[in-house]
């Protein structure tokens, strides 16, 4: 079962793949920040400095401008999250995000569903304040309950 959030956002493509890739950016609209530039097969270390945590991706595949796919969890244990960049024209993208990997018949299906949709949508979010605007100060700002 997956999961997909999409969001338009009027930069480039490579503004928005570049957004992502490159550690320098990155931390503007999702993670504090990401140990390398990600690359196809490399493991990735991402930090949230505001919640004292980190996570390991696996970069699974990785196309310019077009796609990255990847794995939570340097070991293979977690979701699968593809990132596909759809250009409509130089000003413009569309960018949508497929986590799959639920379990249909789990008891927290839902929850964890809604849980996922509200991060995918605050993220793409911040990536759209960050690149259209040069907002920077909004990742992090989702508080649970």
């Amino acid at each position: 079962m997956n999961n997909i959030t999409k969001i338009k956002v009027f930069k480039s493509v490579n503004d928005v793949y570049e957004a992502f890739v490159d550690p320098a950016k990155i931390g503007n609209f999702w993670f504090s920040s990401s140990s390398e530039r990600w690359e196809q097969g490399k493991t990735v270390t991402l930090r949230y400095e505001e919640y004292d945590a980190q996570v390991d991706i696996k970069i699974m595949e990785i196309e310019e401008n077009k796609e990255i796919v990847f794995q939570w969890g340097a070991n293979g244990e977690g979701h699968v999250v593809t990132i596909t960049l759809k250009e409509l024209d130089n000003t413009s993208t569309i960018i949508e995000v497929n986590e799959g990997g639920f379990t249909e018949n789990d008891d927290k299906l839902i929850s964890d569903l809604v849980d996922n949709k509200e991060g995918w949508v605050y993220m793409l979010t911040c990536l759209k304040g960050y690149l259209e605007f040069g907002i920077n100060k909004l990742r992090a700002g989702l508080v649970k309950g």
